[in-house]
C-alpha cells in the first residue's frame, strides 16, 4: 500500500468525545497559562494571538482565536478561572462568620454573632470580617499557587487598560460570594457621598491589586517583601481598608 494509507477493512482509531474533550481542555488550560505569563511579562497590547500559541506548544498559530476568540475574550477567561478558584474560599468564609460572626483581623470566627447563610441579610457586625473577606480568597489563592506565579501580576495589567479592567470588575462583581461580601461591608459603612463612594471603590481596587501584584513580582525576583507571608500580607490590607472606607469626608470649601 501506499504511506500512509490504509488497507481495506482496517479500522481508524476511534478517539472517544472524552478524550478529544480533555484534549481541547489541556489545551485551553495551556493557552491560559501561556497568556497569563506574557501578559504579567509584557503587557497586554503588546503581547500577539501568535505569541501566545507557540508558548503554549500550539503548532497553529490560530489556537487561541479557535478556542477563546477575541483578546477581550481571552482576558475574560483568564478572569473567569481566578474568580472561580477563589470563590470557594470566599464562601466559606462567609458561611463561618454568617454563623458565628468574625474577626477580621486572623481570618478567623469571633466577634458579634450574625444571621442566616451566605447570600441572605444579616451576619457580623464587624467591619474587618466582611474586608477579610474581599481579601483573603485572593491572598490565599496566591499563596497556594506558589513561586513561580504570574497571576497578580497578569490581572495588574488588564487594570491599566479601561476596557479590561471593566471586564475584570464585572466578572469579579457577579460572584455571588463578592455580592454578598459587598452588601455586609457597605451595610456597616457611614453613607457617603456617591461621589466618594466611587473614589473609595477605585482606591480600594488599586491598594488591593497592586499590593498583590508588587508581593508577587518580588517574590519571583527573589527580593525582599513587606511582609513575612500572603497572610499577613492580607493583614496588612485589611487594616488600611477598614481605616479608608470609614474615614471622614471633608468638603471642599466654596
Amino acid at each position: 500500500m501506499r504511506g500512509g494509507s490504509r488497507e481495506r477493512g482496517e479500522r481508524r482509531p476511534v478517539v472517544s468525545g472524552a478524550g478529544r474533550g480533555e484534549r481541547a481542555q489541556e489545551t485551553r488550560e495551556a493557552i491560559l497559562d501561556a497568556a497569563e505569563r506574557l501578559f504579567a511579562e509584557h503587557g497586554v497590547g503588546d503581547v500577539s494571538n501568535r505569541q501566545i500559541a507557540q508558548a503554549a506548544g500550539q503548532a497553529n498559530n490560530f489556537a487561541v482565536g479557535y478556542h477563546f476568540g477575541t483578546k477581550p475574550d481571552l482576558v475574560r477567561a483568564i478572569v473567569r478561572r481566578y474568580t472561580t478558584e477563589t470563590e470557594g474560599r470566599r464562601l466559606r468564609m462567609l458561611a463561618a462568620i454568617d454563623s458565628s460572626g468574625g474577626s477580621g483581623g486572623s481570618g478567623g470566627p469571633g466577634g458579634p454573632g450574625g444571621s442566616g447563610a451566605p447570600g441572605g441579610p444579616g451576619g457580623s457586625d464587624d467591619l474587618r470580617a466582611w474586608i477579610s473577606c474581599l481579601v483573603r480568597p485572593a491572598t490565599g489563592h496566591l499563596d497556594a499557587l506558589g513561586v513561580p506565579c504570574w497571576r497578580a501580576r497578569c490581572l495588574a495589567q488588564f487594570d491599566t487598560v479601561p476596557g479590561l479592567r471593566r471586564i475584570v470588575i464585572d466578572e469579579s462583581v457577579a460572584t455571588p460570594s463578592m455580592r454578598r461580601t459587598l452588601e455586609g461591608m457597605f451595610r456597616l459603612l457611614p453613607e457617603l457621598p456617591e461621589e466618594v463612594h466611587r473614589e473609595r471603590s477605585d482606591m480600594s481596587r488599586l491598594l488591593v491589586v497592586h499590593t498583590l501584584a508588587e508581593r508577587e513580582r518580588a517574590l519571583h525576583e527573589g527580593g525582599g517583601t513587606a511582609r513575612t507571608s500572603w497572610e499577613a500580607t492580607a493583614t496588612g490590607l485589611v487594616d488600611a481598608l477598614a481605616g479608608l472606607w470609614p474615614a471622614p469626608v471633608t468638603t471642599e470649601a466654596g
